[in-house]
């Protein structure tokens, strides 16, 4: 069976290992749904545990049905933050400007915003952005690239130029100058 992607969907993946057991609200992950859904978007939820697997699996899965999956949480320091390391097993390649500009943006609150690892990566021309756990930070983080992202999931979803033949440009001279 093949899947397609509508263009306006998003999913949001929480990675939380206390959410999924019920003993923190998922207040990142609700933030970041209402704020795609006010730009437009068709929105999906899920929440993950801490496990690089089950993030990878729905990762993948997410990729394969929206041209949008936003994971909030997990992008720390500790052994259980590994969002980004399931990231990077599953993207085709990453987006680095995104990932800096929210760092960027989360500094001018708390220099704490240096220690997120969040990655931005596309899969098969769907873009994953990664926003920390905390609602804070995952609102300023989500803010800092909402200029740019309609742009890049225009761009990703084609059509794409670069089959277009080589146009060869002879370079210029520059003009000779008189000697006297």
């Amino acid at each position: 069976m093949t899947t397609t992607r509508a263009s306006r969907t998003a999913l949001v993946i929480t990675a939380s290992d206390r959410s999924v057991a019920g003993t923190r609200p998922d207040a990142s992950g609700d933030l970041v749904a209402r704020r795609l859904a006010g730009l437009g978007f068709a929105v999906d939820r899920a929440l993950v545990p801490d496990d690089q697997g089950v993030i990878e699996q729905a990762l993948v899965e997410g990729a394969a049905a929206h041209r949008l999956v936003v994971t909030t949480g997990g992008t720390g320091l500790t052994p259980r933050d590994v969002t980004p390391q399931a990231t990077a097993a599953v993207v085709d390649y990453e987006v680095p400007g995104l990932a800096e500009a929210m760092r960027a943006e989360g500094r001018r609150s708390t220099p704490m915003a240096s220690l997120s690892r969040a990655v931005v990566g596309v899969r098969q021309g769907t873009l994953i952005v990664h926003l920390p756990g905390s609602p804070n930070g995952a609102s300023e983080s989500l803010e800092a690239i909402i200029p740019v992202l309609e742009h890049a999931l225009e761009t990703l979803a084609g059509p794409f130029d670069h089959g277009a033949a080589p146009v060869l440009i002879t370079p210029r001279r520059p003009a000779q100058e008189d000697e006297d």
